[in-house]
């Protein structure tokens, strides 16, 4: 564009250009050219009035907005004033700190922050924990979510204020510690104001502002009209405006513009490059007009430029940045040939992306901790499990320690130094690290040890520059470096306030070290799993409580007697101990008592419970009680200790309990049955049949009612099995009864011949899963019968002058048993017990000796329900003193009711040589003792 004041004026009275004399002819003028030769000088003078004013107007505007700008920033460092005085007032105020201690500090402190932020006028007040979890806020459903806004420094004791955006919008808030007496952080108050009330107070300056605004612009505006007319009168020219505004964006794409511009020409040169283009990829001063081939650009960039293939945010490296590359041809609409390429760097959004992939792969591992870490009630296994889950998404190695009282299931009485190691992951064979197993003893001056003390983490991210870590054991410390260690993070593992071990991450090879953020991570996925620890721990300490207390009520060893060939079984549920029982109780005649029982339920109760009832059997088997009426005592204990126990305030009681009691008698091979709704026995014959004896169920115990026990009486052979067992055995969660019945017939049925142990066995191996859901008690019984030659008896004739002949017989009989050492004591007891049934008793009156492996029995029978009883007798009584010599003769001796009488029986040891007693001896304690009269 040429100058209109370079030119020679025209002459013509219409304006249109004419030759000047003398000078060659001007050529015509382009339509432009002659549109911007009818521009006055007026229409000039009035451009500039205009420029002028707008320039006035922009003053007089900036100057406002500067105005604003300055209340608006006075109002809002006013505001972050205010907001800290109400934090710290609220902070300070009473009770705040207990409430923050105590068990719901948002029942407590909810309505107070409300109250305080209406009296305050201002539109928040959130407290939260130092984790930075809300416990009030105005919402009440963003209690319990985490703050959002910075609040770590608060946390460690430095108050601060912010400007963020939140849900009520953008506002000023302030962030301030809660101090406990001892000057720990209890937790952060965050008063809070909008923005946009803290610009209510500005907004009522504005009109003052406006109309002194509008008086300045007045007054610029009469001067720029002086001004614009001095200038009509001085300019005849032109205004480059037109220039001005291609220069203007010339100017701001060269120089303004964050995002690199290059035109490459059709010749695949460099026309122009702005300012960002040169720094992104670091261009010579002269690149201008070189092929872009030769600008040593990254690879890849320089040939796309060159080709000019369109490309939307295709990713590049140069150097240490990420271009996200553009290219459009600018010979779409006719234009030179070329291209135009912009150049924008995603380093910044890439490493963004990046922490945020992070972070999303850190919160999926804590949810995965969440829902793997914990899986057993087992405390070594739940160490292994946080081992497992951190490696290798986290630390490339992981050891746990835990407290000996820990591994026992105890609670820990300190923070002790001294730890068990429990779990290794991440190293195979020969390492440098102590082995599972080991107890290792933290020096107390290592981070380990102070972070137990203190409770927080001790991180190093560089172990090789790191003194502290190596007092522990500085050549062990170096075989670790040797190794390839390089970063560790060592993490107390904390539950209810006590520490139960120590987690330790350690990094090797190529891996990053650990940073401060991974020290936050790794405190909180130890937390999480500490809970777990702590739990199976506690469940430890139940389950060897309740484990301790079920074995020592159950039978160790099992009484000696001759009448069965017993073995037994007892195994635990997998859930815990339970209330399942067995018993083999002898009895008098060289009989045997057997039992079986089940209380529903798992862990100490249900042991106890057991205990108690077991307790209860035993004393009944003491009366000698057939299994109907020993039942039924047991029933009526239990529904008494039901009715006393219904009172309390759990109201636990014994409701639920089975019971199968079978007393077997070797003389004549008979077994008489009852149960308590517990299952059948099983019978196997000498045969190998199996059946399943319909003995009749009674209620269970406590449930009866009353209700009469029936009994059932079963005939078994010599070499039969009888197989007595609970519920457990023959019933899971998939496998009903009928099942269960029908598998224990087939075990039962292979091999008849087989010992009672090895039938326990196989019975086992068959019907138990691995992890079995119920307890299982399981007797075997393999019968024996006693040799008729074994056993004697006799009709005692209602007679006082039959006593003798009776007791020469039995005389005689033991010399036949070749047992003349016993003959003595025999005779004193024959003659004792047949003269009492004779004078006290009613007829028909038996007598019978059972010769027993170990035993000599004396019995004698007579229909009356009475019974003698020892008392001491007076020094003028003549008589009554021989229940006393034949207790002094015998091991044991007591009576048994039968349906039609009595028996009075007496065992005598056959290991012992029995000896007639010292006459001195005897005649003074029959001074003292006389039998009560049937």
């Amino acid at each position: 564009m040429r100058d209109r004041r370079a030119e020679p004026r025209a002459g013509s009275e219409c304006g249109r250009p004419t030759r000047p004399q003398g000078g060659p002819d001007v050529p015509p003028r382009s339509p432009g050219q002659r549109a911007r030769s009818l521009l006055s000088p007026r229409s000039v003078a009035g451009q500039v009035f205009l420029l002028q004013l707008g320039v006035v107007v922009l003053l007089v505007a900036a100057t406002l907005v500067a105005l604003v700008l300055q209340a608006r920033h006075q109002a809002t460092d006013s505001a972050r004033e205010e907001m800290l005085i109400a934090g710290e007032a609220f902070a300070n105020a009473p009770g705040v700190v207990e409430a923050l201690d105590g068990p719901d500090p948002t029942a407590v402190l909810q309505p107070r922050a409300e109250a305080a932020r209406k009296r305050a006028g201002i539109d928040n007040i959130v407290l939260s924990t130092t984790s930075g979890i809300r416990i009030t806020h105005r919402d009440p459903a963003q209690i319990g979510k985490r703050v959002i806004g910075p609040y770590k420094e608060a946390a460690q004791g430095k108050p601060f204020t912010e400007i963020v955006k939140d849900p009520l919008g953008l506002s000023v808030y302030a962030a301030v510690p809660v101090f406990r007496p001892d000057g720990s952080v209890a937790g952060i108050v965050y008063p809070e104001v909008t923005v946009e009330n803290v610009n209510d107070g500005v907004e009522e300056q504005l009109p003052v502002l406006f109309g002194a605004a509008g008086g300045a612009l007045l007054l610029a505006a009469g001067g720029s009209a002086l001004v614009s007319r001095r200038l009509r009168r001085q300019t005849s020219g032109l205004g480059p405006a037109e220039m001005t505004r291609m220069y203007e964006h010339h100017n701001a794409v060269l120089h303004a513009v964050r995002e690199g511009v290059l035109i490459v020409g059709g010749d695949g040169r460099l026309l122009l490059a702005n300012d960002e283009a040169r720094r992104l990829l670091d261009l010579p001063e002269d690149a201008e007009q070189q092929p872009v081939t030769d600008l040593d650009l990254a690879p890849g960039v320089g040939e796309l430029l060159a080709g000019g293939r369109p490309v939307t945010d295709e990713v590049h490296r140069a150097g240490d940045r990420l271009l996200a590359v553009n290219v459009r041809s600018v010979d779409r609409h006719g234009g030179p040939a070329g291209s135009v390429a912009t150049l924008r760097d995603t380093t910044e959004l890439q490493a963004l992306a990046g922490r945020a992939e992070v972070a999303r792969e850190r919160l999926q591992l804590l949810y995965d901790a969440g829902m793997r870490v914990g899986t057993t009630l087992d405390v070594v296994r739940t160490t292994e499990e946080l081992a497992r889950m951190a490696v290798p998404r986290f630390a490339d190695v992981v050891t746990v320690e835990l407290l000996e009282p820990v591994l026992r299931g105890e609670e820990p009485d300190g923070a002790s130094t001294e730890m068990r190691r429990t779990a290794i992951v991440g190293q195979e064979g020969r390492h440098p690290l102590h082995p599972v197993g080991e107890l290792i003893h933290f020096v107390p001056t290592t981070p380990v040890a102070a972070g137990i003390a203190h409770g927080h983490a001790a991180l190093e991210p560089d172990l090789a520059a790191s003194d502290g870590w190596r007092a522990q054991d500085p050549e062990h410390a170096q075989e670790i470096l040797d190794h390839g260690f390089h970063s560790w993070v060592a993490v107390p593992l904390w539950a209810r306030g006590v520490v139960l071990g120590v987690a330790n991450f350690w990094r090797t090879g190529d891996s990053p070290p650990f940073e401060e953020d991974d020290q936050s991570f790794a405190e909180e996925l130890a937390a999480r799993a500490a809970v777990c620890i702590d739990n199976a721990r506690r469940y430890t300490r139940e389950h060897t409580l309740a484990d301790t207390l079920q074995r020592s009520l159950l039978p160790r060893d099992l009484p000696a007697q001759s009448a069965l060939e017993v073995a037994h079984r007892y195994l635990p549920a997998e859930a815990g101990v339970g209330g399942d029982w067995f018993d083999v109780i002898p009895l008098p005649g060289a009989r045997v008592a057997l039992v079986v029982g089940d209380v529903v339920g798992h862990g100490l109760h249900a042991a106890a419970t057991m205990g108690r009832l077991r307790t209860a059997v035993h004393n009944f088997s003491a009366l000698d009680l057939p299994p109907d009426e020993l039942l039924a005592h047991v029933d009526e204990l239990v529904a008494t200790i039901d009715a006393a126990e219904a009172m309390d305030t759990d109201g636990t009681g014994i409701t639920g309990a089975t019971c199968l009691y079978a007393i077997y008698d070797p003389v004549g091979g008979v077994c008489t049955v009852a149960r308590a709704g517990h299952p059948g026995p099983a019978l196997v014959h000498p045969d190998g049949a199996v059946t399943f004896p319909d003995v009749p169920v009674s209620p269970p115990l406590g449930v009866g009612a009353g209700l009469p026990v029936e009994t059932a009486t079963l005939q078994l052979p010599a070499d039969s099995r009888l197989v007595l067992f609970t519920d457990g055995l023959i019933e899971d969660r998939d496998r009903d009864l009928d099942t269960g019945l029908a598998i224990l017939r087939g075990v039962l049925a292979d091999h008849p011949g087989r010992a009672p142990e090895a039938t326990c066995d196989a019975v086992v191996e068959a019907l138990l899963p691995e992890h079995p859901g119920d307890d299982v008690a399981l007797l075997v019984a393999r019968t024996r019968l006693v040799d008729p030659e074994h056993v004697a008896d006799w009709d005692v004739p209602d007679d006082p002058a039959a006593v003798s002949r009776v007791r020469a017989e039995a005389t005689r009989q033991l010399e036949t048993w070749g047992l003349e050492e016993s003959a003595f004591g025999t005779e004193l007891i024959v003659s004792e017990l047949v003269t009492n049934a004779i004078r006290y008793g009613t007829p028909p009156i038996r007598l019978r000796l059972l010769h027993d492996t170990d035993n000599l029995i004396c019995e004698v029978s007579d229909a009356s329900s009475t019974s003698p009883r020892l008392r001491r007798a007076a020094t003028t009584d003549e008589g009554g003193r021989g229940l006393f010599l034949v207790a002094q003769s015998s091991q044991r001796w007591g009576t048994r009711y039968t349906p039609h009488g009595k028996v009075i029986w007496t065992e005598q040891s056959l290991h012992a040589t029995a000896t007639e007693p010292d006459a001195a001896t005897t005649d003074e304690l029959l001074d003292q003792w006389t039998d009560e009269e049937w």
